[in-house]
């Protein structure tokens, strides 16, 4: 009889060793190795938990049969839908079957919120697992988000060899799991939540999905350190990884996608958080510029792409005098600070605004995040506009990227920006000189283009009607 293997593994960052040590050669963490038991090998390389899994679903296993890749039968999959477009398109269209998806976030974001209508959106049956709230709580939320339908089924457990036996036994549509955080697996050392739990409770969802092609979707928690439910541990094993993101003081939820092995990563969905739960903003350009003060200098309008979609964001800044006597105060809200530190510099050197000695804040204004150099120009306008105390026609919007040597340079999708300002009711639009013949194409003779080469042409033009 073959006995079963021991591990240890560091229960702060994942590594693994086949003995114990004081302390962690990856992370340097003292007394963090804990025993993890691997199960004996069964006939055909499996254990006897696998094997079980797999009788029980009647699906034959070949994945230890060498094939030719041009021998493999092509299968074409119908993704599934849940009535929710914003979440679908961040998916690539939709759940793929047999697909392990996380969706990870700060507590009380809305992740449980956001896959309780995804249950409720489903024709068809659906388990929701959750091993943090009562059925009782459950039944309430569901009252709340109209979620009351007979196809949606309630568990509240933590034995994740008990889910999938359940989940077998029923053969849903969905599985939604609440959190991976809370589950146990029987094998496996360490307390729940533990990386040695965690990982062994994803494998078996993982195992499930993969044979009987039911799409699976695990919430997890952002930790401490700001891991996602343990450090990347999950985010390599499962098929996608969404992030859902928001400030405290904003109703609105931005869900991103920064693992898909089935779609796009650049994709986003916007949400807002109402008391009947997650609102689709199809129009998030009016959200972020509703509420903007007129004719108040440091203030700037980009055309910023996330993924597929333009959408208008206000950046402010401000530069204020340095009263302490120290260093100059360099804060950034919403936009990389190192843009920020380039276009204060550019600013300094090209066109001699003595930005040096003063404190300057910018901001995206409604909590949202602008990654792409496209932004550099409402950065440097809004600083600019800011310097000079003088404010910038609200009829302008730009976007371009802007070089060290104050050159503007293009950027992608020009007419699909310079649409969406149109679209608002923009007068002008700074656009960068490669881009011209795009942005003048969207424009027609519904707004002004003004094409710009260099960092001081894009100031004129900014501060200009």
């Amino acid at each position: 009889m073959t006995k079963d293997k021991v591990a240890y593994v560091c229960n702060e960052c994942g590594y693994d060793s086949s003995k114990w040590m004081g302390r962690c050669p990856a992370c340097q963490s003292w007394n963090s190795m804990v025993e993890f038991k691997i199960p004996a090998r069964a006939v055909g390389g499996k254990s006897a938990s696998a094997n079980a899994t797999a009788t029980a679903t009647a699906t034959a296993n070949k994945g230890g049969r060498l094939q030719s890749i041009t021998d493999i039968a092509a299968e074409h999959f119908e993704r599934i839908t849940v009535g929710l477009p914003e979440l679908e398109r961040v998916l690539g269209g939709g759940f793929v079957p047999g697909s392990l998806v996380l969706v990870g976030g700060e507590p009380g974001i809305g992740k449980s919120t956001l896959l309780m209508q995804v249950a409720a959106g489903l024709d068809q049956p659906v388990i929701y697992v959750s091993g943090e709230e009562s059925a009782a709580q459950l039944r309430l939320r569901a009252e709340r988000l109209s979620a009351l339908k007979e196809n949606l089924f309630i568990l509240t457990g933590t034995d994740v060899s008990e889910v999938v036996n359940l989940a077998v036994e029923k053969r849903p549509a969905l599985l939604i799991v609440d959190s991976v955080q809370t589950l146990t697996a029987p094998d496996a050392a360490g307390l729940p939540g533990s990386i040695v739990q965690v990982r062994a409770c994803a494998g078996s969802l993982m195992q499930f999905a993969k044979e009987t092609g039911i799409p699976v979707v695990l919430i997890g928690h952002i930790t401490k350190s700001g891991s996602l439910a343990g450090p990347k541990i999950l985010e390599h094993m499962v098929d996608t990884v969404l992030y859902f993101e928001g400030e405290a003081q904003f109703s609105y939820r931005v869900l991103r996608a920064f693992k898909n092995r089935f779609g796009s990563t650049n994709e986003i969905a916007l949400f807002e958080m109402t008391d009947r739960g997650m609102r689709e903003l199809t129009n998030p350009s009016e959200l972020f510029l509703s509420g903007r003060a007129l004719d108040v200098a440091g203030s700037a309008v980009v055309v910023a792409m996330e993924g597929t979609r333009p959408i208008l964001v206000e950046i402010q800044a401000l530069a204020a005098p340095n009263t302490t006597g120290g260093y100059p105060r360099r804060l950034s809200t919403g936009v990389d600070p190192n843009r920020t530190a380039v276009m204060l510099a550019v600013l300094e050197k090209r066109l001699h605004l003595g930005a040096g000695n003063v404190d300057v804040y910018v901001q995206a204004i409604g909590g949202f995040r602008l990654s792409e150099p496209a932004a550099d120009i409402g950065i440097m306008g809004a600083i600019a506009s800011s310097l000079r105390d003088r404010p910038i026609p609200h009829g302008t919007a730009g976007f371009g990227e802007i070089g060290l040597s104050g050159e503007v340079r293009g950027v992608s999708k020009a007419e699909i920006r310079t649409r969406e300002a149109v679209r608002l009711g923009f007068k002008k639009v700074v656009v960068p000189n490669s881009n011209l013949g795009e942005a003048q194409k969207a424009a027609g003779t519904a707004i002004k283009v003004a094409a710009v080469g260099t960092v001081m042409e894009a100031l004129a033009e900014l501060l200009t009607e």
